[in-house]
């Protein structure tokens, strides 16, 4: 069970509608640990919520796109006065996939403004908020893409790779203080978006989390930093850092090409 009195009251899930973040917020919520949802979407955002709240907690909802420029000032309208002492980035998504060179670089710059920009501007201002206190804890969801380059999602990958290494960085400048910090990094996990998505799960020898595991998971190893590899996907990722360099991103690239859906 979370300790309430390091990662309480109040834990504030970035990404919190669905999937994973949606299992995160229920852990939370039976830890009695009041929760400020945020996503892009009301529906499963409201769903989640009352859900939660089923399990008596507190819970606040802010519909919102982190790529507004207003973005983290309608996040402490809704968080100012609360003590926060847990925040779970879990909002990162590749939102364009394609080759760069011939891509539209705006699109591209949104990648970058969700998965880094926005996770460094809420990270700051709970993070000071928590190194005041004396403890909390950040837990940032990684990904396995960014332990490799890949084709058409390359920015995406080097987004994944920065917040790795942010992760670990943030991890030394917070222990002193007692806040805890952790990058939990995903493999393919069996979640709403991955199904919209078509990718195929159904492989044979394909290693596929569940969320509710993968959450489960994060939360037992909070104080594990500065990043856990989810899912058994372990020793995926100490095989995705060795060399030589060119054979392992040419394997990796033709077994990520089977995980894309059929073309028709």
């Amino acid at each position: 069970m979370l300790d309430r009195s390091v990662y309480g009251p109040w834990a504030v899930i970035a990404g919190g509608s669905e999937g994973v973040g949606a299992s995160f917020a229920h852990r939370l919520a039976d830890a009695g640990i009041n929760l400020v949802l945020i996503a892009r979407t009301p529906g499963p955002l409201e769903e989640t919520a009352e859900r939660a709240r089923a399990r008596g907690v507190e819970v606040r909802t802010l519909a919102l796109d982190l790529l507004d420029p207003g973005a983290l000032a309608a996040v402490r309208e809704v968080t100012d006065g609360l003590e926060t002492g847990l925040l779970i980035f879990n909002a990162g998504a590749n939102s364009y996939g394609h080759e760069f060179v011939s891509g539209d670089l705006a699109r591209v710059q949104g990648v970058l403004d969700l998965n880094i920009t926005a996770q460094l501007a809420l990270t700051h201002h709970f993070g000071a908020l928590m190194k005041e206190r004396g403890r909390g804890g950040i837990l940032l969801v990684g990904s396995l893409a960014g332990y490799m380059g890949q084709a058409r999602i390359g920015v995406y990958a080097a987004a994944k790779a920065f917040s790795r290494v942010f992760a670990e960085s943030l991890w030394l400048e917070l222990a002193p203080h007692g806040v805890h910090v952790l990058e939990l990094v995903l493999g393919v996990t069996r979640t709403p978006a991955m199904e919209r998505a078509g990718l195929r799960m159904d492989l044979p020898g394909l290693r596929v989390a569940e969320p509710d595991d993968v959450a489960r998971e994060g939360l037992e190893h909070l104080a594990d930093g500065p990043v856990r590899v989810a899912g058994g996907n372990a020793e995926t990722a100490r095989k995705r850092s060795s060399f030589p360099r060119a054979e392992l991103v040419l394997g990796a690239h033709e077994a990520s090409a089977r995980l894309l859906p059929r073309q028709s």
